[in-house]
């Protein structure tokens, strides 16, 4: 038997692998609510109390994550790689892109592919650990 608890887990997780698969996609709160069978105001306290901000900001790190590895691994525009990651806004991307990583993402593809290491190392050194980081970070 789950506790109501577990079963509010088992939701909020369902939301969140919806933003893994569909980040890309148009993505709004009150879809995602459904998701977790919530209202919109409690699903999105409930997200940032279970995940450590809120759906919106998630969907966009991964979003800026996703840009990140095209950037750095293909030949597209940058305008291209913020359409393909779901960004509407050029400028939008770019504010969002600084925000995360610190620094543009024209500078960030200049630095070229990240050193060879293994998949595991990259993965946890190059993915953005929370939503607007880099500026605390680049002040210390």
């Amino acid at each position: 038997m789950m506790t109501p608890g577990e079963q509010t887990n088992r939701l909020l997780l369902r939301a969140r692998d919806r933003i893994d698969r569909d980040y890309a996609k148009p993505l709004d709160i009150p879809a995602l609510a459904r998701i977790a069978l919530a209202s919109e105001a409690h699903f999105i306290r409930s997200f940032r109390r279970t995940f450590g901000e809120t759906p919106h900001r998630y969907l966009q790190r991964r979003r800026v994550e996703r840009a990140m590895w095209l950037l750095r691994a293909t030949e597209r525009s940058v305008s291209e790689v913020c359409l393909d990651v779901g960004f509407t806004s050029f400028a939008t991307f770019s504010r969002t892109f600084r925000e995360i990583v610190g620094e543009s993402p024209s500078s960030y593809r200049t630095q070229g592919p990240p050193p060879a290491v293994p998949t595991c190392f990259e993965k946890a050194w190059s993915r953005p650990s929370s939503f607007g980081q880099a500026g605390r970070v680049a002040a210390t």
